[in-house]
């Protein structure tokens, strides 16, 4: 299987789309009703378009509620990974590590064995993700710890990734499985986060609420795009695409939140794009 020029532009918009909730995300005040008030606008979004679309299969809904709980599991990890780390290091760490463990398990899961052009193109999108993370900054425990939750966070977003191949491709309606995935991840997020903060997840959603809608929009049209073009292409090259959101973030820190372009950067960038030019040789 090979990933045709449309799906790599859609999986770029993708990218552009993570990178866009994750700038937002990043100047919230408060980041963990920001995941709320996100939770909240994604759901509300979803659960707008569901009763105009089938059900997905029946066989796809243990696979949705499986990704629901590692997704509870991946918010957890990300807030220890910045909390101990930047958000420069662990970001960085976190989506280039994934795919790679994506490759590897996939031929295993799904019997997606990549050419050798694939496997390099692959290779070389990573080394540049990884090649934007700065070391960890602070003391070594501190840097210690951020390495754990980054390095664990990529298990699990590679977890979750093939988790909602596998579902996506049993669901019959991709769209429809997107959608249903998002219902249940915000009712889970947002009881969390309630249970937690109680009457102040109301009033950040007062003060919030634009922000909030924007970012809920990017996310669920950022991983809906992921979910509908794992059923159509190997799911290590579509994860692999997806994690250029790295580029777009530095792009956009660059641009609107006063963050420095090194040299560094552009070389990660260089090594990127020659990624997905040899992706499409």
């Amino acid at each position: 299987m090979e990933m045709s020029p449309a799906l790599t532009l859609a999986m770029l918009g993708a990218a552009l789309l993570h990178a866009g909730w994750n700038a937002l995300f990043k100047s919230s005040p408060d980041k963990a009703l920001e995941n709320v008030a996100l939770a909240v606008s994604r759901g509300a979004l979803a659960l707008a378009c569901v009763p105009w679309l089938p059900l997905p299969a029946p066989a796809s809904w243990p696979w949705i509620a499986a990704s629901v709980l590692v997704h509870v599991a991946y918010f957890w990890a990300l807030a220890g990974a910045y909390r101990w780390g930047d958000l420069s290091f662990a970001y960085p760490v976190m989506r280039g590590g994934a795919p790679v463990l994506v490759a590897l398990a996939s031929a295993a899961v799904f019997g997606e064995v990549l050419s050798w052009r694939q496997a390099a193109a692959v290779a070389l999108i990573c080394a540049g993700i990884l090649a934007f993370a700065g070391g960890p900054r602070g003391d070594a425990q501190a840097g210690r710890r951020a390495m754990l939750f980054a390095v664990g966070n990529a298990a699990v977003i590679a977890t979750y990734t093939l988790i909602d191949a596998r579902g996506v491709r049993l669901s019959g309606a991709a769209v429809s499985y997107a959608l249903w995935f998002f219902v249940a991840n915000s009712v889970v997020q947002i009881a969390l986060g309630v249970a937690g903060r109680g009457r102040e997840v109301p009033a950040y959603l007062r003060r919030h609420w634009l922000r909030a809608a924007i970012g809920g929009a990017f996310t669920l049209g950022s991983y809906g795009i992921a979910l509908w073009a794992m059923a159509r292409a190997p799911v290590a090259l579509v994860a692999a695409v997806r994690e250029t959101s790295v580029v777009f973030a530095a792009a956009l820190g660059a641009l609107f939140l006063g963050e420095r372009f090194t040299l560094r950067r552009a070389g990660a960038t260089a090594t990127v794009l020659a990624g997905l030019v040899a992706l499409r040789l």
